[in-house]
């Protein structure tokens, strides 16, 4: 699978280190890099203080900001170019729901409708990183970055619920689940070697990756 992937995807909730691994997986098969860009939403910092007053503007600002992203690398992709990425466009409603009230929400699926491309670029490989709360919150106070300061482990409990429930449904793309609590592909080499042989002997359209599978 991974030989033949040409856009690859790694995803997860916050601190799951797909970030990490996308830079590591490009790097290894020289690819261009497609990542979000949390500081350049304005929004952010001010989510994390009040979300009730900040989350329409930062979720938007997020959509627009991942819209345009794929509309300057879909040539790339076009021309069969290797890309990774540490986003999909549709998880993007995922946090929307989570935190929009629903009169807001209603909005914003109206946006995201007229906006998201007719025909966006397809993922052929989709990684996703699994991993418990208290670890991803421990993740996230270990890089100290300063406007993830106020993120709480409820929050994280609930970002990673909701993204357990998107991919337990996903189809549009082959999926590759990773156990991130027991593996460490981002910093153990022996871990991302391992994963390497996996994605490229991977057979199914759905697969889970951890120690003991």
């Amino acid at each position: 699978m991974l030989d033949k992937a040409r856009y690859i995807v790694v995803e997860g909730p916050i601190g799951a280190g797909k970030t990490s691994l996308s830079r590591r997986l490009a790097q290894r098969l020289d690819a261009q890099v497609l990542f979000e860009q949390p500081e350049l939403n304005p929004f952010l910092g001010r989510f994390y203080q009040a979300p009730e007053r900040w989350a329409l503007p930062t979720q938007l600002s997020f959509l627009f900001q991942r819209v345009e992203q794929l509309a300057s690398v879909a040539e790339t992709i076009g021309a069969q170019q290797r890309v990774v990425s540490d986003f999909i466009l549709d998880k993007d409603p995922l946090f929307a729901a989570l935190n929009l009230a629903d009169d807001e929400l209603a909005l914003y699926q109206r946006i995201f409708d007229s906006t998201k491309p007719a025909a966006p670029p397809q993922p052929d490989l989709v990684i996703y990183l699994q991993a418990k709360p208290e670890t991803l919150i421990d993740r996230v106070r270990r890089r100290g970055i300063e406007v993830e300061r106020r993120i709480t482990e409820r929050y994280l409990e609930q970002v990673a619920d909701r993204y357990a429930r998107f991919f337990y449904q996903y189809d549009a793309a082959p999926l590759f689940v990773v156990d991130a609590e027991v593996l460490n592909p981002v910093e153990q080499d022996d871990d991302f070697e391992l994963l390497l042989e996996r994605l490229r002997n991977m057979r199914g359209y759905r697969e889970f990756f951890g120690y003991a599978a």
